[in-house]
């Protein structure tokens, strides 16, 4: 297993935003990820609401940092961490317009892309933008098989229900050929849309024995990434005790990335805290590169 972080300061969310965040910007955020890039942790984050309504950004936070401009500033101050969106909405973007923008990013970051990925659940977002609501599920089916046929590749083609392109180029392309897919969603489909069509699951408003129950329904394929939240804050230099049973659940429910955030009080703080959850995990057996 490894560790990620959720990256703070970029989600606002009025239950969960530390006190310091409300006032830091991305100096904070780089200096975070630097330090997570030189800890070895595996990856930093960034999710997509591109407009909240005000009535639900009450309950669920309106401050959503764009991701491609976002990790395109974190690539140039770190460079062995993957760069991950958790998560786009398929349905707000056209698959090629995913392929050059996160193609681009995966360039000139040296190929530290992975994306996160999912249906989506906001309507009122979905009519904001135009984006129909109603079959999104089968339309972010097609548009997984059309980014995996555009990925990496200069010249695409893909013939599908809801999209279809040949003989284009897109240039700059993603540097990996097989480019990490990660599928967002806390419902059996999209356990299944992510062994179908994707290389990782990334559920989220799950309880662990839910989750492994699912996953024991639902076995995955080798190699295929399962991306569990620790849930909490984690204080790994004031409750090293319970960080560790935080991390030690997740890898016998199966994780083989953890994503965490840590307690803090500054990003200085949060710096010194992933430091010491990385002495902390080392014996458990979790990779640092």
């Amino acid at each position: 297993m490894r560790i990620g972080i959720v990256s703070p300061v970029l989600i606002q969310h009025p239950l969960t935003r530390a006190a310091w965040e409300t006032s830091a910007g991305i100096a904070e955020v780089a200096e975070i990820a630097a330090a997570a890039d030189r800890l070895g942790y595996h990856h930093v984050t960034c999710s997509e609401h591109i407009a909240v309504p005000t009535d639900i950004a009450t309950e669920r936070g309106g401050t959503y940092w764009d991701p491609l401009a976002t990790l395109g500033f974190l690539a140039a101050r770190t460079s062995r961490i993957r760069l991950v969106t958790q998560v786009l909405v398929l349905g707000y973007h056209h698959p090629l317009e995913i392929a050059k923008r996160y193609g681009t990013l995966d360039r000139v970051s040296d190929g530290r892309v992975t994306l996160g990925l999912g249906v989506g659940s906001l309507r009122e977002e979905f009519d904001l933008l135009g984006a129909p609501f109603e079959g999104r599920g089968a339309r972010a089916d097609d548009a997984l098989r059309a980014l995996r046929a555009a990925l990496g590749k200069p010249t695409p083609e893909y013939h599908g229900e809801f999209y279809d392109f040949e003989d284009i180029v897109v240039e700059p392309h993603a540097m990996q050929q097989h480019l990490p897919l990660w599928i967002g969603g806390r419902t059996p489909r999209s356990l299944r849309r992510a062994v179908e069509l994707g290389d990782g699951w990334v559920p989220f408003g799950l309880r662990l024995d839910d989750l492994t129950a699912m996953l024991a329904k639902h076995p995955v394929p080798a190699g295929m990434e399962i991306v569990l939240s620790a849930g909490r804050a984690l204080d790994p230099a004031g409750s090293p005790d319970a960080a560790l049973r935080a991390l030690t659940r997740l890898r016998d429910a199966g994780a083989t990335v953890a994503s965490v955030t840590v307690d803090a009080t500054s990003s200085t703080h949060y710096c010194d805290q992933l430091a010491a959850l990385e002495q902390l995990a080392r014996p458990l057996g979790i990779e640092f590169d």
